[in-house]
């Protein structure tokens, strides 16, 4: 909930809560939230959950809004409600829970291929890959939990007390609001993420490790070193803006590790449709075509900062802290020698 500081001379004198909203208010659809929360899953909304979104609700099924995996394999379960959430909604997301318990490990590939459109990527491989798991998991330990996670604008009684029933008889469920304030002709979208709604001041310097998109440009990485720049293309672009200025970005070519490290210098620069930028003064060695690409690996990189990343995405989350960043670039300065 958000409040406004009341102030009489100076003190605060008390607090005024904010009219909040939800999207029905601004004439947009469930598919409209569906959409924000899948494509913000990992990397703002989820900072440290390490979510694998394997499929979407399909128009006129009787399907939950999004799937996605955690690192063991178990499946969440998110039902979204643009407006306030009732009791209903829980019921919705119990029949969808118990339908998807169901499904075997070819029913569940077959869905993430049909999601990313790839008839040949194999579940377990993407998985892996994606989590930088040492072995693959089995077929068979995909899908052995639910997870249900229902977000709404708001909870009424019916809903509380029907989520704290089935969490008292051991069914994981959680209710996420989500609310929107418009002040000052602006829109301003608010989340809350367990555990603790924690999430990292934008204000704060963070550390980042950023893809250099070797599967969408093999030469990326070098456009990006030689004209000093952290740049996303396609659908991924986006990402260049969830850095800031002053932030420190570690470079991280797929299959290899971290080759270098650079602080953020300006704002995001678009100049074309397909590309955003940032430029960047590096502050570890910086890598030649004329040489052989020295990294840091994944493992080694995960070593040394006690912590696992989510490697599928652009962003590798979690983020790291300024002091855990400026320890690896003083690491990878040796490392890179």
């Amino acid at each position: 909930m958000l409040y406004k500081l009341e102030q009489d001379n100076d003190k605060i004198s008390g607090i005024e809560p904010v009219e909040f909203k939800d999207l029905s208010s601004f004439g947009k659809l469930e598919k409209d939230l569906e959409n924000l929360i899948a494509d913000n899953i990992l990397d703002l909304l989820f900072e440290d959950a390490k979510l694998m979104p394997v499929f979407q609700e399909r128009s006129y099924q009787a399907e939950a809004d999004i799937y996605a995996l955690n690192e063991k394999g178990e499946l969440v379960i998110f039902e979204l409600k643009r407006s306030s959430a009732d009791y209903s909604a829980v019921q919705q997301a119990l029949r969808y829970a118990e339908n998807a318990g169901q499904w075997s490990y070819q029913k569940l590939e077959s869905k993430f291929r049909q999601y990313i459109k790839d008839e040949t990527k194999s579940l377990v491989d993407a998985h892996k890959e994606a989590f930088e798991l040492e072995h693959k998991l089995e077929p068979k330990e995909f899908n052995q939990k639910q997870h249900l996670i229902i977000i709404g604008s708001a909870a009424d009684e019916s809903l509380i007390s029907s989520v704290d029933y089935w969490r008292k008889n051991g069914l994981s469920i959680e209710f996420l609001p989500y609310r929107i304030y418009e002040l000052a002709g602006e829109k301003y979208f608010e989340f809350f993420a367990p555990p603790y709604d924690k999430h990292k001041n934008p204000a704060d310097v963070k550390g980042v490790l950023f893809d250099t998109n070797r599967t969408y440009d093999e030469n990326g990485i070098w456009h990006m070193l030689e004209n000093k720049r952290l740049e996303a293309y396609g659908d991924a672009k986006r990402f260049a803006s969830h850095v800031h200025e002053g932030d420190i970005v570690f470079f991280s070519h797929k299959w290899c590790g971290v080759v270098a490290a650079a602080k953020v210098k300006s704002k995001v620069y678009k100049p074309d449709s397909d590309t955003w930028y940032r430029d960047v003064e590096f502050l570890t060695p910086v890598p030649s075509r004329q040489d052989n690409l020295a990294y840091m690996p994944f493992a080694k990189v995960s070593e040394f900062l006690g912590k696992s990343f989510f490697w599928a995405r652009t962003i590798k989350v979690p983020y790291l802290t300024k002091a855990e960043a400026l320890l690896l670039v003083e690491e990878l300065k040796t490392y890179l020698k």
